[in-house]
């Protein structure tokens, strides 16, 4: 059985974990990292996906920074979304080479982590034809942007637990003129950790892991060295 490395990053701005990110997408390509999970909360920032529009940003940088809303480019795919407190993201950093190499594939498999974890919690979470991400009721619940390299994923999805969603007023998510929702607006009051753990488990069983281990190769004075390692099992 592949194994997985699980990490709960806290909270973390978005340029720090972006650079962690990238650093462990390197180790992975050569073959000096497990696969890898990071768990974060992000302070508030909107960030544009490769394929984005600047439109769907419907306020200008410096109402953003008024707001204490940061604003990063990044490499995923998709166009633009908001991170921010009240919000699970997970960036998954797995080689598909040892499970699919299908892209689709692999995203229809992070919805159905967020599928499964959500049922947990008795809400019945649903794909969209022709949308990414997971919807209850025809509003967005967790939005889903992933890069690529080598066949190594990068970035992944933000599950709205209980987001402040007035910030979503600031842009057009993902391009979609939909609603937004959250686990609390939806009647569900869950902790950060349980969430995580129970998301843990579905990437488990969706990616067909073994139980997560607890040790990693880390290069010394790395980002990755400041990271402790969670094992959740």
């Amino acid at each position: 059985m592949r194994s997985c490395h699980i990490r709960d990053l806290g909270r973390m701005s978005f340029g720090e974990a972006y650079a962690l990110q990238r650093e462990i997408v390197e180790l992975r390509k050569q073959g000096r990292s497990a696969d890898q999970i990071l768990f974060v909360e992000h302070p508030h920032v909107i960030t544009m996906g490769r394929n984005g529009h600047a439109e769907n940003v419907l306020a200008a940088p410096v109402l953003l920074a008024r707001a204490g809303i940061e604003y990063h480019h990044t490499d995923r795919g998709g166009d633009v979304t908001y991170h921010g407190p009240g919000q699970v993201v997970a960036y998954p950093i797995l080689d598909l080479r040892e499970w699919k190499r299908d892209v689709g594939a692999f995203v229809r498999g992070l919805e159905q982590v967020v599928i499964a974890t959500l049922d947990e919690f008795g809400i019945a979470g649903e794909r969209v034809r022709g949308c990414t991400g997971v919807w209850v009721a025809e509003a967005k619940v967790c939005a889903i942007g992933v890069h690529l390299s080598r066949w190594v994923s990068s970035h992944g999805l933000a599950l709205n637990v209980d987001t402040d969603l007035s910030y979503f007023r600031y842009i057009v998510p993902c391009g979609l003129s939909r609603p937004v929702t959250s686990m609390k607006e939806l009647g569900v009051s869950a902790a950060r950790g349980e969430v995580i753990a129970r998301m843990a488990e579905h990437f488990r069983r969706v990616f067909e892991y073994a139980a997560p281990v607890s040790s990693d190769a880390r290069p010394g004075g790395s980002l990755v060295n400041r990271i402790p390692v969670e094992t959740l099992a």
